[in-house]
C-alpha cells in the first residue's frame, strides 16, 4: 500500500490498530467510561451513591442471597422517576428489611428479621391491610416479597459491593481525567514559554518547578485540599495542580530541541507570530512524550486520591470511590475476607494498566522516527 499519499494522522492510526494491547486497552477504557456514565442503570442498587445497606447483612460472601420484605410505610406513595435517576440515582426508596421467614395469619403478617444468630432473631407483626385493602396473600407475595442476590457480597455496612464498585468508578475515572487535563493546561503553557523564550523566563519557570517538585506530592495535595476545603471537586483541582511540573519539564525539553529545527526557522522568516509557531508548529511535534507522561499522571492521580481517601481528605462519604473502599476494608485482608479490598484494588489496577498500555501504543504510533 502506498503510504506517500496518507496523512500523518492516518499513518499513526494504522500503526495504533496493529498494536493488539493498545487496541484492547482502548476498548477496555471505553467500556469503563460506559459503565461510569450509566452506573445507576447497571448497578443492582439504584439508590443515590449505592448507599442502601443493612448492618445485619454486613460482610456477606459473594453470591449471598436473602429474602427482602417491602415495608408498607410508603407503599401508597407513588414514586415518580425521571431521566435524572439514570445518571444520579434515585432518592425515593421503598423501605425494605431482610427477613428469615414470614407467615400470614388472617390480617397479621408475622416475620422474622434476618440475623446470623437465630437465637437473637426478632419477630415482628404488622397488619396486611396496611399494604392496601385489595392485598391478599397471593398479591402480597408477588409484589412485596422478593429475593435479592449480592453477586460480590456486601461490605462492612451491609451495602452491595458490586453496586458500590460500579458507582465508585466515576470518581476514579473522573479524577484521572480532570487531574490530567489541569496538568496538561498548566504544564504545556509553562513548559512551552520556558523552552521557547529561554533566559529569565526559563529561569523563573524552572525555579517554580524545582520548588514544587521539592515538596512531597501527598503533602502538597493535602495543603491545597485544606486551603480549598474538603470536597469532590477540590480534590480534583488539588491533584491536578501538583502534576503539571512533570509535563512542564518534558515540554520544555522538547521545545528547546525543536525550536532549532529548520521548519521553525522558516516559520520565523515568514513572519509568523511566536504564539503561532509554538502552538501550530512546535507543540504538535512534541506530543508523543507528553502522552506517555499523561498516562503516568492518570495512574498517579488515582493513587494520590486513594492516599487522600485513606487520610479522610478524598471523596467524602457517602460518595463511593475505589480508594475509599480500600481504606474501609484493608483490615479485612487478614480477617478472612480479602475480596472486600481486593475487588476495588483489582479494578484500579486494570484501569491504570489500560491507560499505561494505551499511552505506550499511542507513543509508538505517533513517533515519526519508528518504522
Amino acid at each position: 500500500m502506498d503510504k506517500s499519499n496518507q496523512s500523518l494522522t492516518g499513518l499513526a492510526l494504522q500503526k495504533f490498530k496493529k498494536n493488539f494491547w493498545g487496541v484492547l486497552s482502548f476498548w477496555f477504557v471505553v467500556l469503563l467510561l460506559f459503565v461510569a456514565v450509566f452506573a445507576y442503570v447497571l448497578a443492582p442498587d439504584k439508590t443515590k451513591n449505592a448507599n442502601w445497606g443493612d448492618l445485619s447483612l454486613s460482610s456477606k460472601s459473594p453470591g449471598f442471597t436473602v429474602t427482602m420484605l417491602m415495608l408498607p410505610q410508603q407503599a401508597d406513595i407513588e414514586q415518580e422517576s425521571s431521566w435524572t435517576d439514570y445518571f444520579a440515582g434515585t432518592t425515593v426508596v421503598t423501605p425494605k428489611v431482610p427477613i428469615l421467614n414470614y407467615n400470614i395469619k388472617g390480617d397479621d403478617l408475622v416475620y422474622t428479621e434476618y440475623t446470623d444468630d437465630s437465637s437473637l432473631a426478632v419477630i415482628k407483626t404488622i397488619q396486611l391491610s396496611s399494604y392496601g385493602v385489595n392485598v391478599n396473600k397471593a398479591t402480597f407475595e408477588q409484589d412485596y416479597i422478593q429475593g435479592q442476590k449480592f453477586i460480590l457480597g456486601t461490605d462492612s455496612q451491609g451495602r452491595d459491593l458490586l453496586s458500590r464498585l460500579i458507582v465508585g468508578s466515576r470518581v476514579s475515572i473522573a479524577i484521572g481525567f480532570v487531574a490530567v487535563f489541569i496538568s496538561l493546561i498548566v504544564g504545556i503553557f509553562f513548559g512551552a514559554i520556558a523552552g521557547y523564550f529561554g533566559g529569565k523566563v526559563d529561569a523563573f519557570v524552572m525555579w517554580l518547578v524545582n520548588i514544587i517538585w521539592s515538596i512531597p506530592t501527598l503533602l502538597l495535595v493535602i495543603a491545597i485540599t485544606l486551603a480549598l476545603g474538603k470536597g469532590f471537586w477540590q480534590v480534583f483541582i488539588a491533584v491536578g495542580l501538583t502534576m503539571w511540573v512533570e509535563v512542564a519539564r518534558v515540554v520544555r525539553g522538547q521545545v528547546m530541541s525543536l525550536k532549532q529545527m529548520q521548519f521553525v526557522t522558516a516559520a520565523r522568516a515568514l513572519g509568523y507570530s511566536n504564539t503561532r509557531i509554538i502552538f501550530s508548529h512546535i507543540l504538535p511535534n512534541s506530543m508523543a512524550p507528553v502522552i506517555v507522561i499523561s498516562a503516568a499522571n492518570f495512574a498517579s492521580a488515582i493513587l494520590v486520591e486513594s492516599g487522600l481517601s485513606f487520610l479522610g481528605l478524598g471523596a467524602q462519604p457517602p460518595i463511593p470511590s475505589w480508594g475509599g473502599m480500600i481504606k474501609d476494608h484493608y483490615n479485612y485482608i487478614i480477617l478472612g475476607k480479602p475480596y472486600l479490598a481486593l475487588a476495588p484494588g483489582i479494578a484500579m489496577l486494570l484501569l491504570v494498566l489500560a491507560f499505561m498500555m494505551m499511552g505506550n501504543a499511542l507513543r509508538d504510533a505517533l513517533d515519526v522516527k519508528s518504522e
